[in-house]
């Protein structure tokens, strides 16, 4: 059954912060606000892109908590990294701040949900975990995406909480979590094989943590992997 609440939520015209901060990240990606220089001040950047200073400040801020820029006190803010333009591309226009706020949504109800996992597992979630776990090892072996599988591990970890609220919020979001997943991992075939072992070495952990029985170490694997994958957005292809 639809769920009117959400659907309105899924459909709400990005705030024009978000425009503006889409609009810098873009500047940043294309090399025209390059890597540890300096941004225009605020004023600039408002008459640069036809926004009010407050609007600006906002998506600044937004940018700072996603550490694409950083504030030097008395000096302004300078570009910290420089993320791979495919980003944008994958995204729909207006929401790339979205996404990242999605992902610190993710961060603690996933890191719940391996934590409930851990107690609760039973044979069958046992066995559905695992096959998901290997199903996403032969994706990164023959280099295919995998973005299908990794919703499928995180599926099997929300049945295995017990808890259908887990698996009813992943239904009503599911399009939220498969862009995240699709970026973040279109992201990872660009990158080294290290840096993709990393990844799944980050699953591998929450796994083997869940199938012991360990509840803390579930939730802090989830929620590390959550948030990397946060900051693996804008990490450029070369790190």
């Amino acid at each position: 059954m639809d769920q009117p609440g959400v659907i309105a939520a899924a459909k709400t015209e990005p705030r024009f912060s978000d425009i503006i901060y889409e609009k810098i990240v873009s500047m940043i990606a294309d090399g025209r606000f390059p890597v540890n220089e300096r941004l225009p001040s605020e004023p600039n950047l408002a008459v640069m892109l036809g926004a009010s200073r407050p609007v600006v400040r906002e998506a600044l801020e937004r940018l700072r908590a996603d550490q694409l820029i950083v504030s030097r006190k008395g000096s302004g803010s300078y570009v910290r990294q420089r993320p791979d333009s495919s980003v944008l591309k994958q995204v729909p226009v207006g929401s790339l701040a979205d996404v990242q706020r999605f992902f610190e949504f993710r961060a603690g109800l996933e890191a719940e949900a391996a934590e409930l996992a851990a107690r609760n597992w039973q044979v069958n979630d046992k066995i559905r975990i695992t096959a998901a776990l290997e199903a996403l090892e032969r994706c990164l072996e023959v280099g295919e995406l995998g973005a299908e599988e990794d919703q499928a591990l995180h599926d099997a970890i929300a049945m295995a909480t017990g808890n259908q609220f887990h698996v009813i919020v992943r239904e009503w979001f599911r399009p939220h979590f498969a862009i995240g997943m699709s970026v973040t991992r279109s992201l990872s075939l660009k990158r080294t094989p290290l840096h993709v072992r990393t990844v799944q070495d980050e699953h591998t952990a929450i796994v083997e943590a869940i199938l012991a029985r360990r509840e803390q170490e579930a939730h802090d694997a989830m929620k590390t992997h959550i948030l990397n994958a946060r900051a693996r957005m804008f990490q450029g292809v070369g790190s």
